[in-house]
This record gives C-alpha cells, sequence and structure tokens, in this order.
C-alpha cells in the first residue's frame, strides 16, 4: 500500500506504510510544513487601515495636551537645579568642609569612585546616572553622601531623589555599601571636580 503526501510548493513525497520512514526526511517535511505555514501566519495578519485625519473629540484632547508641555519644558530639570538647603534622608546630618581640599582623601575616593560608580556615572558627562562635576555648586554635602550612603530610603523620600530617578529613566542609584569614610573620601574628591 502506498501513502502520497502533497504539500503546496513542495515536491511530492511518496511513502509505503510498509516500510519504516526515513527520520532524516520526516523532519524536513515537518520542517518545512512549520515553516510555510509561519510566513502564512505573518503574511496573513495584522493589516490595520490607517484612518484619515478628520474631525473627531479626540483631537481636542491632544490640542490641550500640547499647551500644557512649554511649561514643564520651560522647567529647570531636577540634575540642573540648584537645592543647597536639602540634606536628604539618611544617617548624614552635618558635614563640615575645610577651606583646602585634602589630597590624600580626594586620591581615596578617586579610587572607591573608579572602582564603584564609573559604571553608571561619567566624570564631565550625563550617563546612566548623572555626572558629579559641579555637583556641591548645585547639592550640600549632606545630600550627596546621605545619596551615597542611603539610596534607596534618598529615592522613596526625598522630592529631589525621586525627581532625578524619573529624569534618568528610572534608573535608581544602586547601594554600593559604603562605609561613611569612603562616602566622605568621595566627597572630597567630587570637591576636586568643581
Amino acid at each position: 500500500m502506498t501513502l502520497v503526501i502533497f504539500f503546496p510548493f513542495y515536491p511530492t513525497y511518496i511513502c509505503s506504510i510498509n516500510k519504516p520512514i526515513n527520520r532524516l526526511k520526516m523532519k524536513i517535511v515537518l520542517r518545512n510544513i512549520v515553516v510555510v505555514l509561519s510566513l502564512m501566519l505573518v503574511a496573513c495578519g495584522g493589516k490595520e487601515e490607517k484612518k484619515k485625519e478628520g474631525f473627531s473629540v479626540d483631537r481636542a484632547k491632544t490640542l490641550e495636551k500640547t499647551t500644557e508641555s512649554p511649561a514643564v519644558t520651560n522647567a529647570v530639570s531636577a540634575s540642573e537645579r540648584v537645592d543647597l538647603d536639602n540634606k536628604g534622608v539618611g544617617p548624614i546630618k552635618s558635614v563640615t568642609l575645610s577651606p583646602e581640599i585634602d589630597a590624600e582623601m580626594a586620591k581615596k575616593g578617586e579610587e572607591v569612585y573608579s572602582q564603584m560608580c564609573m559604571a553608571c556615572h561619567r566624570v564631565d558627562k550625563k550617563f546612566i546616572g548623572p555626572a558629579p562635576t559641579g555637583i556641591l555648586k548645585r547639592r550640600s554635602p549632606e545630600w550627596v553622601m546621605n545619596m551615597i550612603l542611603n539610596p534607596e530610603v534618598m529615592v522613596k523620600e526625598d522630592p529631589l531623589a525621586k525627581e532625578l530617578m524619573a529624569e534618568f529613566n528610572g534608573a535608581p542609584m544602586a547601594n554600593q555599601g559604603l562605609t561613611e569614610e569612603q562616602a566622605r573620601n568621595v566627597l572630597e574628591y567630587f570637591r576636586t571636580l568643581d
């Protein structure tokens, strides 16, 4: 007894029921069936007609939204805003900076920054996170150290940290587990970048 299998766009195979079917040929046939069915599904699906632009109620809503957007764009972004009064949320309540930069602390801070922070922060440009150059002209030393030591709580409770997270595509700052001494060294390094 002979069985004839016909597939569109594919040569006809003649298989004998009494003889074992060659597994390789069967795999090829099944693969080609899957390919043909996939192509048919792709070709037949997803056709949507484009509606012609005309008068609609939705149009008025989009006009209202566009009139609101210039007010938002005129606002200063969180990364550029100056807020030296905010101390942030965390263990650091007060930091006293000497008039002179401590070179040894700054060197240690640069090492910590290179090892722990460079994955997300570049010194002079925005990357995943904001650039630290000039940060102490925009933020208090306490805020900076609290952000380094306590980023999870800062993002939840500090309004400026929330805005920064939104500005940088919702990427929260990772807690690197630094000690207060390491954070203070990083702060001293940031003073050299101003």
